[in-house]
């Protein structure tokens, strides 16, 4: 099973090369993927950590930390796939600990890497399910946690499909910490014995933003915004939504002719045909990155484009409003956490099924706003410009929420630590 699996993966991966060639994602740090380690590397048994993306490595930090206080003599690494969350980790890493990139899912590469890194235990965040990393781990009886633990309808669908690969994978996971109890249920329709089951909640509820976050000096002033000026920042957004975005935008200016837009698409190299559809629309581009980005004059025909990484939690902190993207469009939807965190009225599409559970709990206690279309979208954004109560109403219900759900870093941390020290009674 192991040398078919290693051939079909190579065979994509093969094929895929020359997507990874024009998204330019030959990046420095690939090497690791193909299982080149610095020969200096000196980890001890770490504890291991792997996010995928932005989203996960964000989650994880709480847990990370919290870790770090329960264990202060373990180093940790902690892995990524994509560059954006691999710079996301780096920003709250800690001295002495190895950020890297996830090894490709071929054997042999997975051996040289888990070899040279000898880690103590593994932790994935949300699923991520590699067969040849979960069963090499498996047979050196390294422990296998996930936490925050999700499955997506899509995921779902296809687990179901080949029930009779991904079971004996899972099988091998030590313990399943997921968010909500359809993750449960499906992870026992998969297969997963209760005993190996917890429902712990979303670290994402954990994440408190005690002070606004700052990047580079980016405020209200420096951008040239007046005091008195709304901010309507789409954040997250894909291709097809911009249209719907800036139309909104242009409708809404006769009545608010101060209103300010801040677009952040998700994937920032898309900046360029980001800019391209505001001139379209009769606006000039201003990219945050540009040296024009807090020159020349406050008009309100300029339209803000974040094309920088991690700086989009510093703009939802200027922002008033947020609209939380990948939701008019059939992605699945964004955090709508971060913004609603930092005391922001909140809206989205219909498109949420990755966080159903926490959209339908946003909407059920009135602490969001669901829009179907840009006639909508251009509708409630001006409802909220007009009602201030209205808009102030929507934040401290959604605080209320989040308040009530925190708690899921430190229950994982805590189940952790069990099967963390049992693996070291074993031993």
């Amino acid at each position: 099973m192991t040398i078919l699996y290693d051939i079909i993966f190579f065979c994509i991966a093969v094929c895929y090369l020359p997507v990874y060639a024009v998204r330019r994602k030959f990046h420095p740090g690939f090497l690791t993927r193909l299982g080149v380690l610095p020969k200096s590397l000196q980890l001890d048994n770490p504890i291991w950590i792997h996010a995928v993306s932005v989203g996960e490595a964000m989650a994880i930090r709480g847990l990370y930390e919290t870790l770090k206080t329960r264990f202060p003599d373990k180093k940790f690494v902690i892995s990524t796939v994509t560059p954006t969350g691999n710079t996301v980790v780096r920003h709250f890493v800690k001295s002495g600990d190895f950020v890297c990139y996830l090894p490709l899912d071929i054997s042999a590469i997975v051996r040289r890497v888990i070899e040279r890194i000898r880690p103590s235990i593994v932790v994935i965040a949300e699923t991520e399910f590699w067969p040849n990393i979960i069963s090499y781990l498996h047979r050196k009886n390294i422990p296998i946690v996930a936490v925050n633990g999700r499955i997506s309808d899509r995921s779902f669908k296809g687990y179901l499909f080949s029930k009779i690969l991904v079971r004996p994978i899972l099988r091998k996971i030590s313990l399943f910490c997921v968010q909500t109890a359809t993750d449960y249920q499906r992870l026992r329709r998969l297969g997963v014995d209760e005993a190996r089951l917890v429902i712990t909640g979303n670290m994402k509820f954990d994440k408190v933003a005690v002070n606004p976050p700052v990047s580079a000096g980016i405020t209200r002033e420096s951008l040239r915004i007046a005091g008195d000026a709304k901010v309507l920042l789409a954040g997250s957004t894909h291709p097809g939504e911009e249209e719907i975005i800036l139309k909104a935008y242009a409708a809404l200016g006769s009545a608010f002719p101060s209103l300010r837009l801040i677009l952040a698409p998700r994937h920032p190299e898309r900046a360029a045909e980001v800019a391209r559809k505001v001139t379209r629309y009769g606006f000039e581009p201003v990219a945050i990155s540009s040296r024009d980005c807090m020159a020349g004059s406050p008009g309100g025909k300029k339209i803000f484009i974040i094309d920088t990484i991690g700086q989009l939690l510093a703009f939802y902190a200027l922002s008033d409003i947020v609209f939380v993207g990948g939701s008019l469009v059939s992605k699945g939807g964004h955090n709508i956490l971060e913004p609603a965190l930092l005391g922001k009225p909140v809206l989205f599409g219909p498109y949420t099924f990755n966080f159903r559970d926490i959209t339908e709990e946003f909407l059920k206690h009135r602490a969001a706003v669901l829009v179907h279309n840009g006639q909508e979208l251009t509708s409630c954004v001006a409802d909220l410009l007009r009602n201030q109560t209205s808009a102030a109403q929507l934040t401290l219900n959604a605080q209320s929420i989040m308040k009530q759900l925190r708690g899921a870093t430190e229950r994982n941390a805590e189940l952790f630590g069990r099967v963390y020290v049992q693996s070291r009674e074993r031993q």
